[in-house]
């Protein structure tokens, strides 16, 4: 398995969203509001920007829910397909599921529905469009009647299905407009110089009586509506839940793709906890570094079992994700791979070999652990709550001064850079990691020499977070 490339990376100029809200299904995080009255209606559009942090599982999305036979539900089924479907009285009236499986967990999905139950083309009455292309082909493909009146379909859930099938994942920009069946050129464009489809502004947008649109910027009420006053009640939901991972700027997460059996995601795949007792787990970050630039990103060791769990530190992308569910792991460190991690006792495992004593002072659970790979010298430094460990100086550039690996940038192993990777053991080991976008609480707010991030700490000068904005530019 080799590493996901992000299909949402870094754009030039233009609109940027600066927050999203990160729904965790396993707090059974949702929205909701109370339904909307009004005439019938046979035209509306909905829109949103999702990330996904779960697959394999229904995960709805938005939901006009009154009983169990009686809804409008958009979410994704237990084969990773897109659904809208709408069931009234028992009898379902219309339910159409795109052939294409919507696995990437790394990237940022925008998805428009757009309904006209006048039009007399069946196929225009439900328009699925991602990512700036009209879906065409279909697992399922059953229309509404033409001139069928709907009921107002505002949604009262978001996130979840009444209190079920709840979303888990990030969502951005999440917009709904009655009377009117939008294209998806009115919610975004294809940028100039990439081609990759970005959010443009909707704020010219009318969006009807019962219309809304969420930007999740308001940290104290993340439900609001800012073109109105269609405002949801937000449950089991924090301002910690508010982050800048975007579909303008995509920051880097653990790969659910890329994760042992032994390890559990969650948080947005933020967050990695052991769930065995007799063997380790491991997980990688989804973005690697490339051969080039310096690069910082924190992990807090929220629970901490034993004298090597958690543990931290990186693999050469190259060499591919070997999930051995089990010791040494971190994908199956062996001699010469250059691959090296940090363990609570403060010993190493570089190389496949473990260090006779420690090498860093010891952590426990609450610290913050901050690291340092620049892939331009071949270096990786370690910090314990902020101070650098072996006196190493991140800055020192060729001299690598106290790093605690180095390599040759010009070594045939590291032409593809590094992934970050975390060991787990048991549920008591618990790491919340943060790659700039951190759904955890910070007390400072350190951000890298372009402004982006979220860090607990100063990020070291000429060093930059995981995110698609970077990687474009120093990577």
């Amino acid at each position: 398995m080799s590493i996901i490339i992000p299909a949402n990376s870094a754009v030039s100029g233009g609109f940027d969203v600066d927050n999203s809200l990160m729904f965790a299904s396993g707090d059974s995080a949702y929205l909701n509001r109370a339904g909307a009255g009004g005439a019938s209606i046979k035209k509306m559009t909905y829109s949103f920007w999702v990330k996904r942090g779960l697959l394999g599982a229904t995960e709805n999305i938005m939901s006009f829910y009154n009983s169990g036979t009686d809804y409008l539900r958009v979410y994704f089924n237990d084969t990773d397909r897109l659904t809208v479907k709408q069931q009234d009285g028992g009898t379902i009236h219309f339910q159409v599921i795109p052939l294409r499986q919507y696995r990437d967990v790394s990237a940022w999905y925008h998805i428009v529905v757009a309904i006209d139950t006048t039009q007399s083309t069946a196929a225009n009455r439900l328009k699925i469009y991602t990512n700036g292309v009209q879906v065409t082909s279909f697992d399922t493909a059953s229309y509404p009647s033409q001139d069928r009146s709907l009921k107002p379909e505002a949604p009262k859930f978001i996130g979840s299905h009444s209190t079920a099938n709840y979303f888990d994942g990030l969502m951005a920009e999440f917009a709904f407009i009655v009377d009117t069946q939008n294209a998806q050129t009115d919610f975004g464009e294809f940028d100039e110089d990439t081609g990759i489809w970005k959010p443009i502004d909707v704020s010219g947008l009318t969006f009807g009586t019962n219309g809304f649109y969420l930007d999740f910027e308001d940290s104290s009420a993340l439900g609001n509506d800012a073109n109105g006053s269609n405002n949801f009640t937000v449950n089991n939901i924090a301002a910690t839940d508010q982050g800048i991972d975007t579909c303008t700027n995509n920051f880097s997460t653990l790969n659910l793709l890329a994760t042992s059996s032994f390890c559990s995601l969650s948080q947005g795949n933020t967050r990695a906890v052991g769930n065995t007792s007799g063997n380790s787990g491991e997980t990688f970050s989804t973005f690697s570094t490339g051969n080039s630039g310096k690069w910082y990103y924190e992990m807090k060791a929220t629970g901490v079992d034993g004298v090597d769990n958690p543990n931290f530190g990186f693999m050469q992308t190259a060499r591919g994700f070997r999930l051995q569910n089990g010791e040494p792991g971190l994908g199956g460190a062996s001699s010469g791979s250059l691959d090296i991690r940090v363990q609570p006792d403060g010993k190493t495992f570089d190389n496949g070999s473990a260090s006779g004593s420690a090498v860093i002072s010891t952590y426990s659970a609450g610290d913050i652990l901050g690291f340092a790979i620049d892939s331009d010298n071949g270096a990786f430094y370690v910090a314990k709550n902020g101070t650098w460990q072996t006196s190493g100086n991140p800055e020192s550039g060729s001299s690598r001064t106290g790093a605690i690996k180095t390599w040759s940038p010009t070594d045939s192993k590291v032409t593809e850079g590094q992934s970050v990777c975390i060991g787990v053991y048991k549920s008591s080991s618990i790491v919340d990691a943060n790659f700039g976008s951190p759904y955890y609480a910070i007390s400072s707010g350190n951000s890298d020499a372009d402004g982006f991030g979220n860090f607990e700490y100063a990020v070291p000068s000429g060093y930059f977070s995981l995110c698609t904005k970077n990687l474009a530019e120093h990577g």
